[in-house]
């Protein structure tokens, strides 16, 4: 079933739910649909179109959150599902500093990879190799990533989560792979590589 995006009273994005718990926010006027998701769920009496968004009647004070949780759908989400150093579809989860020489498990050394570049990495530092890539790994930030971490994503929740951190998320990129480039790897430092764009924490629990 599909899911539906929460937005709270002054509408940051609070996280995700079920439709059906969605519709039930609705129904008892504690929430506001603001889109529709072209889903009709029927009852024994009558039809209801459900939301895809919808905004609390009342504001919700949310309790300081810490860090975006670093997992394989919010890593795969902050590098758009592709290899950070050749631009091809990402199968795998590298660690740019190996954790045989010291690279810790945390944003800022943990980048989406294929699976060619991972295996030809192996446990080298990027100098060794030459390779470079277009940016540093960084702890993704913004409202919008406890939606996003989820791997869930909408084009209807574009418009509300866009001004809370998920602009790139929703670009559309374009799909290349390693044929394209010619089964290039990574330039060398110093050099210019094309690199190949294309192809979102847990809901927040809400009461009824």
């Amino acid at each position: 079933m599909p899911h539906v995006l929460v937005l709270n009273a002054s509408y940051e994005p609070l996280g995700v739910v079920s439709m059906r718990r969605a519709l039930i926010l609705v129904l008892n006027h504690k929430a506001v649909s603001l889109e529709d998701s072209g889903v009709t769920m029927h009852s024994a009496t009558s039809a209801v179109t459900a939301p895809s968004v919808v905004r609390l009647t009342r504001f919700v004070r949310v309790p300081f959150r810490g860090p975006v949780p670093l997992t394989r759908r919010a890593l795969f989400a902050r590098d758009h599902g592709r290899c950070v150093y050749c631009g091809a579809t990402a199968t795998s989860v590298d660690h740019v500093i190996p954790r045989s020489r010291g690279g810790q498990h945390r944003w800022d050394n943990v980048v989406a990879a294929c699976r060619r570049c991972n295996h030809t990495k192996a446990d080298r530092h990027l100098t060794e190799l030459g390779w470079r890539m277009k940016r540093p790994p960084a702890p993704p930030s913004g409202l919008a990533w406890r939606v996003i971490g989820t791997g869930i994503r909408d084009p209807r929740w574009r418009p509300y989560l866009e001004p809370y951190g998920a602009l790139e998320q929703f670009h559309e990129y374009e799909h290349h792979d390693h044929t394209e480039s010619n089964g290039a790897l990574p330039a060398p430092l110093g050099h210019t590589h094309p690199v190949h764009r294309g192809d979102r924490p847990s809901p927040e629990p809400l009461s009824a």
